[in-house]
């Protein structure tokens, strides 16, 4: 029961947020335009490098959701600073997490998040663009992954549909592992690990931000999944400052990340993406524990009882169960999927596509293989990774297409 309780509290306590966060992050998603953000971003000049780092930091993708959307931007005429800033500021928030960060971990929580992502990406985006002295060759891609700008319908009342079901339906297919894995990581930690078991290393912050970082950068978490988990931690007794190490480096650096960076933007780039995040969530987690007062980051009063008592107020509960509906209805989408039956007489055949992760890898490799001469219907399963196009198509192509797209055919 006191597990239930816990889980139930955070719930409760985020659901609002995360609703209101959808509704915004649908809105952006079918109002504001990429492509156009894209012919903004092509130069390597500072300004640049700002403006993509505030285009990312409200946007609510996952790290990788961001990958194949910046390799879209980049290859419409992004430069490689604008690209990297991009990348390092999209997943570490959102305007779903950021509403999330207030409801749980209070304002000043909320508010340093999205500075500390900034900072970082424009600091990761100007070296990036230094260090790139030759000019961009690269053009926009025909087809691929562009193709997400193109589908968008231009009545205001299509896209306001469009809005909602990118919203509360793919975004929460996106995240929405993420989010449940978030929550019961968090619940477990409060219950079960003893008050005093970080005592040692809650003295000692430069350490336990190493510890974070070791384990946060190959263990992948989204931006709203890694609230409850800090939280979580600053009640055992965690510094805050350690706490945005893990809400920073949690979200933003991964391996898989950086084995894509690598391949598309050069070595030298992914291994400063992956520093500046290092960089910058020490240096702000530090500034936190030692320049900042410690009475910003404390946690509610109630947060600290969210073992022994959940909030039972009519909306945060109605909000409740709107969420855990929308993530029941995306989880059965996701994995009781049905397949179309093929078409008699079509050339049908699967691809294994490696690197698919969340809704959003899934609708750029289908909208990539869907422009492919040929293709008469395309079925992309993320629960099994593999895609059934249908069509008298070229092999050849759908490879290309799927590279294009960022992502990778394998056997």
């Amino acid at each position: 029961m006191e597990l239930f309780n816990s889980l139930l509290f955070m719930l409760n306590e985020m659901s609002p947020y995360i609703l209101l966060g959808f509704l915004i992050a649908g809105l952006m998603h079918a109002f504001i335009s990429r492509k156009t953000l894209a012919r903004h971003l092509s130069g390597n000049d500072w300004r640049t490098v700002v403006k993509s780092a505030l285009i990312g930091v409200p946007l609510p993708l996952c790290s990788c959701g961001v990958l194949p959307t910046a390799i879209a931007m980049k290859r419409s005429g992004a430069s490689k600073g604008a690209t990297t800033s991009f990348l390092i500021a999209t997943p570490q928030t959102g305007v779903d997490s950021i509403s999330a960060t207030w409801s749980l971990l209070g304002p000043a929580f909320a508010i340093v998040r999205p500075l500390a992502a900034l900072t970082t990406a424009v600091f990761g985006g100007v070296v990036v663009g230094k260090t790139d002295k030759a000019a961009e060759e690269e053009s926009a891609s025909e087809g691929g992954y562009m193709l997400v700008d193109d589908d968008r319908p231009s009545e205001w009342f299509a896209r306001l549909t469009t809005a909602l079901r990118y919203g509360f339906v793919d975004l929460v297919g996106s995240i929405g592992g993420w989010l449940v894995a978030g929550l019961i990581i968090a619940a477990l930690i409060t219950v079960y690990v003893p008050d005093d078991f970080f005592a040692i290393l809650g003295n000692r912050p430069l350490l336990s931000m190493i510890a974070v970082l070791i384990i946060a950068i190959p263990m992948y978490v989204c931006a709203t999944g890694s609230i409850p988990i800090a939280m979580s931690l600053m009640l055992k007794g965690l510094s805050p400052g350690t706490a945005l190490v893990l809400l920073m480096a949690g979200p933003a650096a991964n391996f898989a990340s950086f084995t894509l960076i690598s391949r598309e933007m050069g070595r030298k780039s992914a291994t400063v993406y992956l520093a500046s995040i290092v960089v910058g969530a020490m240096a702000f987690g530090l500034a936190i524990d030692y320049l900042v007062p410690a009475e910003w980051f404390k946690l509610k009063a109630v947060s600290a009882h969210c073992c022994h008592s959940a909030s039972f107020s009519p909306f945060a509960t109605g909000c409740s169960v709107i969420l855990v509906g929308l993530l029941l209805y995306s989880f059965g989408k996701r994995y009781f999927k049905f397949n179309t039956p093929n078409q008699v007489g079509n050339m049908t055949k699967e691809y294994v596509i490696k690197g698919m992760n969340c809704a959003h890898c899934q609708a750029a490799v289908a909208k990539s293989i869907r422009n492919v001469p040929g293709v008469e219907n395309v079925d992309v399963n993320l629960s099994t990774k593999k895609a059934t196009v249908t069509g008298e198509h070229n092999p050849e192509d759908i490879v290309n297409a799927v590279t294009e797209a960022g992502f990778e055919v394998v056997g």
